[in-house]
């Protein structure tokens, strides 16, 4: 088993990556402190994981399980569906000692963060991803929170888990869509500040398509070391940790002019990426040799490399003007520097080399 340590002082919580984990219930149960827990799934996860979660968690005898299913989907990602874990939760009178635990994807996991948060000013919280996504990113950080229509992830909390453990044999059931889908997370770590995990997807990406378990053990532990390492220095995002976002203004964009749930997370931050590169090129700040790799890279993960079709220019900077790393009316990008591995936050760039990737990419 890898263990990956965030460091948040006296919130320090482990992130443990092996297979079978789900069926450990002894290292479940160490993370719960009370007497009463509170699993929050959706309608996919369900079938497949949640009586081996709950036979885990009440095995000892010691602890009371719960369960909320909620609709799958990130078009459900919504304040109204949140609304049936806080009913659950009073309607079993759970108390402050209870334990939200998220068995899902990223949407599950930050929904059922946020949910922790606000019961009752804050009950503890674990993690249980299933996704490639939640498990390289999501589920490690403490972001937490739902959709607006105007705005994706605008309403939430920096709430950390216990911990979070991932099963990576969740990943058999995976969709090759969502499996594809995660890996542009993956791609995101090598590109922003670890070029050897970079070199290494050029290398293994048909192992990870073929769900290697070795490959992806390594690939997580990576982008979990990758963001442990980002959140401890920097938790709530005051600089370090925006950098992480790469592509994702783009590719918020994306998903919110197209509709939640139409594209997936991934999918618009790797077209988001696309973009990001080709504005930095633009720039002089980076070599056509690198932007022709990333390009590569992404259609061997089998991932978009242009946004929609239908999208205009237009869309693309009304969504991107109320997007969370707008300080002071200004737009900060995160955009890649120098050699592989580098990248900056900066809104100190000419408009012009915006509007120019707008263009290249979309309808006018």
């Amino acid at each position: 088993m890898k263990v990956v340590e965030v460091d948040l002082d006296d919130r320090t919580y482990p992130i443990y990556i092996a297979r079978g984990l789900l069926d450990q219930g002894e290292l479940l149960r160490k993370h719960i402190p009370g007497k009463t827990a509170l699993i929050i799934t959706n309608e996919t996860i369900a079938p497949l994981y949640l009586d081996r979660c709950l036979h885990s968690i009440t095995a000892s005898g010691d602890i009371k399980a719960e369960v909320v299913i909620l609709p799958d989907g990130e078009q459900h990602k919504t304040l109204e569906v949140l609304q049936k874990v806080w009913d659950k939760a009073l309607e079993c009178r759970l108390d402050r000692n209870t334990t939200f635990i998220a068995l899902g994807g990223g949407v599950v996991g930050d929904m059922t963060g946020f949910a922790a948060a606000a019961y009752q000013r804050g009950v503890h919280f674990i993690q249980v991803p299933t996704t490639v996504m939640s498990q390289v990113d999501s589920s490690v950080g403490g972001k937490t929170g739902v959709n607006h229509p105007l705005g994706k992830n605008m309403i939430g909390a920096f709430y950390q888990p216990r911990c979070v453990l991932i099963d990576t044999d969740t990943l058999n059931t995976l969709p090759d869509r969502e499996l594809a889908s995660g890996i542009s997370e993956i791609i995101k770590y090598g590109l922003i500040r670890d070029a050897a995990l970079f070199e290494w997807l050029e290398l293994n990406m048909e192992r990870l398509l073929q769900r290697n378990p070795e490959a992806f053990t390594y690939a997580i532990e990576r982008s979990c070391i990758n963001k442990a390492e980002v959140v401890a220095a920097d938790e709530k995002e005051g600089g370090l940790r925006a950098t992480l976002n790469l592509g994702h203004t783009f590719g918020h964009a994306i998903e919110t002019c197209t509709g939640y749930g139409a594209w997936l997370h991934g999918e618009a931050v790797a077209a988001g990426t696309m973009m990001a590169a080709d504005m930095s090129l633009r720039l002089g700040w980076i070599d056509a040799e690198l932007a022709r790799r990333i390009h590569a890279l992404n259609e061997k993960a089998k991932l978009p490399v242009t946004p929609p079709p239908g999208m205009t220019a237009r869309q693309f900077q009304d969504t991107m003007a109320v997007d969370k790393k707008v300080q002071d009316g200004k737009l900060r990008l995160i955009l890649l520097r120098g050699p592989l591995g580098n990248c900056v936050i900066t809104g100190d760039f000419p408009k012009q080399a915006l509007d120019e990737t707008l263009q290249a990419f979309c309808q006018t």
